[in-house]
């Protein structure tokens, strides 16, 4: 009998080892993929830039094995805050919010940029009865700002507008105003609510073409020369995602083409090209002179 009780008991231990390398191999089978989390500058219709991104977000996904996400940003430093965070794992940055995410992260990278990007300019907007025909004719108008942190409708054309001697918080009628995006920004005059604004030269030109704004009402009267602007900018992802995941994102971003055509056009390319960190020093430079980074 006390035999019969041993064996039983090293067979009940047996059957319960044996059902703990069961459970411990069906939580290792169902353990959850890492989320690649990809983001974007909230700088147009928000509809419409997440349902570009989701696209993107599964053509990337489709590329490269990841598990993508698009997560939506309130704001220009809420993507900078989550990109610095670790909770963003690529974003579409401006230039000015690329410079800031790559200051708080040094190893990340800016890997791609549309062509356009390269010699990128902003339209300088007014009322069409309000007389004004150069920088210098602002002098007393009210006025309206993109987003604080905007590169297109911000950092730029306040480095201009001092350049032809206007000062924003002296010269304009009141304190300029700050719309948050481009697309608000040429409603704002269009409304009659301030004179002039500015924003970025490829929102105005989709505007035009697309019918969107009333050019009876609003003009555009100055193009600023050209700067580095907008790129993907790429956080530390090989440690979490595997070696090598930053050069598979980077390929499938610069492979992007036709196929996906239908999510390029809000970004008003066809396609994108590489870049590098180096070619955005100039806004870090302006910035700085601005008092806007350290």
């Amino acid at each position: 009998m006390k035999a019969f009780k041993i064996g039983f008991i090293i067979l009940l231990m047996l059957l319960i080892t044996a059902c703990g390398q069961d459970d411990s191999s069906d939580n290792s089978d169902t353990q959850e993929q890492e989320t690649f989390k990809i983001g974007a500058i909230p700088d147009q219709d928000a509809a419409e830039l997440s349902r570009s991104m989701d696209g993107i977000a599964d053509y990337i996904a489709e590329e490269t094995g990841l598990k993508v996400e698009y997560v939506p940003s309130v704001d220009y430093s809420a993507l900078v805050t989550a990109f610095d965070r670790g909770e963003i794992q690529l974003a579409w940055f401006g230039g000015l919010t690329g410079v800031q995410a790559r200051n708080l992260v040094p190893e990340a990278e800016a890997i791609a940029q549309r062509p356009r990007d390269e010699e990128f300019t902003s339209v300088f907007i007014a009322q069409s009865d309000a007389g004004i025909e150069s920088l210098e004719d602002l002098e007393g108008a009210s006025f309206t700002f993109g987003s604080e942190s905007s590169t297109s409708g911000h950092l730029m054309p306040r480095h201009f507008l001092m350049e032809a001697g206007i000062t924003p918080e002296e010269d304009f009628d009141g304190v300029p105003n700050y719309s948050g995006s481009h697309d608000k920004t040429y409603k704002l005059v269009e409304s009659g609510a301030f004179t002039a604004g500015v924003l970025s030269e490829a929102v105005w030109e989709s505007a035009v073409s697309d019918e969107k704004v009333d050019l009876s009402k609003v003009k555009a009267f100055n193009t600023t020369p050209e700067y580095y602007d907008y790129n993907w900018t790429i956080n530390t992802v090989d440690d979490t995602f595997g070696d090598g995941t930053k050069d598979k994102v980077k390929e499938a971003i610069l492979n992007m083409g036709s196929g996906q055509a239908d999510y390029l056009d809000l970004f008003q390319t066809d396609s994108f090209i590489e870049t590098q960190n180096d070619n955005y020093k100039d806004i870090e430079e302006v910035a700085k002179q601005l008092g806007i980074i350290k």
